[in-house]
């Protein structure tokens, strides 16, 4: 964060996940001189996120992913370029999503509330489409 590139902002994704670490990064920051300033809360229900999670697959060579209702290879279960076999990941299942879900409620669900008892929180609506939740990021950040 004090890198040169970092002057003007940074993004923390995915951190803080609990209030003490929330508390000690707001500790940290303050002996610098700064704060968190900002906080992007992406809403959605839990049966969407698993239908998103649970839709992807990967072609593990080239990164290129696809979803099963969303953007479906031309012939399923096959990469569209190559025609190899297209795999998910062992974590985007719905057992796997639920213990995260579970996690996320129960630890990370306290540092939004955390952070929006500061006044400081922007809910998102990320069951829209990218160029939608993209937009509300860009006027979120403005």
């Amino acid at each position: 964060m004090k890198k040169p590139s970092c002057q003007k902002g940074f993004i923390l994704d995915g951190f803080p996940r609990t209030v003490i670490q929330a508390e000690k990064l707001d500790a940290m920051l303050e002996k610098q001189g700064t704060k968190v300033d900002k906080v992007l809360n992406f809403e959605i229900a839990d049966s969407i996120l698993e239908e998103r999670i649970t839709g992807r697959w990967i072609h593990p060579a080239s990164g290129r992913s696809y979803h099963t209702k969303f953007a479906p290879p031309k012939v399923p279960g096959k990469d569209d370029v190559t025609g190899e076999p297209l795999i998910q990941r062992k974590d985007d299942n719905a057992e796997v999503l639920k213990s995260r879900l579970e996690a996320f409620h129960k630890q990370t669900k306290p540092v939004i509330d955390y952070y929006t008892s500061k006044g400081i929180t922007v809910n998102l609506h990320a069951e829209k489409s990218p160029k939608d939740v993209t937009s509300e990021i860009m006027k979120a950040v403005s």
